[in-house]
């Protein structure tokens, strides 16, 4: 058996090293969502229940996991920080979310590459941390946590975001009716790590959990062209050769396989709410 593509070093110079890829299949995703809030909006939304009326201004918001910098550039807009820092351990992600983020007027932004297992940031600094998306990236996921809980201000707070082992599971019935990967269906969960069954688990032993809130998504690809866009950069699958990467030439199999038609799937994004042990409640 193959190690699951997150959880294997080797892979990531493939799946991380140019940030084109990762934005063709997340490009693809907001295409076709149809149900479901915008993550970085409800992220922003949490983060505002858990701070008091009137509060002082967030001094340090960090982004751990960061990638192209799309939640980063929403919670320096919408939370207003004195500073908000990205790390990601992608080089080419790090500089793709410098460039897209850019400035946002009274917030100092820096983006750093580093690794979630060792935050380059001292004690009790971050009012905010965010984690989605990542930490299933980890084989050791509480170990992350665990550095997220020693970087958090006494009166911090802490969302952790992830998907639901079985996301996008009619995709994997598709690509295996077409013959792309026919163990499409039978390949480990690439959330296994930390997926929305075990994350307030994973929490619990560094933080208090406050809150535990999940919401489905629901997604609706237009035809082959739409589909192949996702698939084509999705390493979960075992394609052909000449295929990975190339949505083009995906499509055109995928018409010659199957007829054209749109495709629904879905996937449940958790969301768990914690501060510091011994904490604000």
């Amino acid at each position: 058996m193959n190690l699951n593509p997150f959880l294997d070093p080797g892979r990531q110079e493939d799946l991380y090293g140019h940030a084109s890829r990762l934005a063709r299949r997340s490009n693809a995703l907001i295409r076709a969502r149809t149900v479901g809030r915008p993550v970085p909006d409800t992220i922003v939304q949490l983060a505002r229940s858990q701070r008091a009326q009137g509060s002082e201004r967030l001094r340090l918001v960090m982004d751990i996991g960061c990638g192209r910098g799309t939640s980063s550039r929403v919670l320096a807009e919408q939370l207003h920080p004195e500073r908000l820092v990205g790390i990601d351990a992608a080089p080419a992600l790090v500089a793709d979310a410098r460039k897209r983020v850019g400035r946002v007027p009274g917030v100092r932004i820096g983006f750093l590459k580093g690794d979630f297992h060792r935050i380059p940031m001292p004690d009790g600094s971050c009012d905010l941390a965010v984690a989605a998306f990542c930490l299933y990236h980890s084989t050791h996921p509480e170990q992350a946590i665990a550095e997220i809980a020693r970087v958090l201000a006494p009166d911090g707070v802490a969302i952790l975001v992830t998907k639901a082992l079985d996301s996008y599971r009619e995709m994997d019935s598709l690509v295996a009716a077409a013959g792309l990967d026919t163990r499409a269906e039978q390949h480990e969960s690439l959330y296994v790590s930390a997926h929305g069954g075990n994350l307030a688990d994973l929490a619990k032993p560094s933080l208090n959990v406050i809150t535990t809130e999940h919401e489905e998504h629901r997604f609706t690809f237009d035809g082959h062209e739409h589909v192949a866009e996702y698939v084509a950069t999705n390493p979960k699958y075992d394609l052909a050769p000449g295929l990975y990467g190339r949505s083009g030439a995906l499509a055109a199999v995928l018409h010659e396989l199957l007829p054209d038609a749109p495709i629904t799937t879905s996937s449940v994004i958790t969301y768990v709410v914690a501060r510091p042990r011994g904490g604000r409640t």
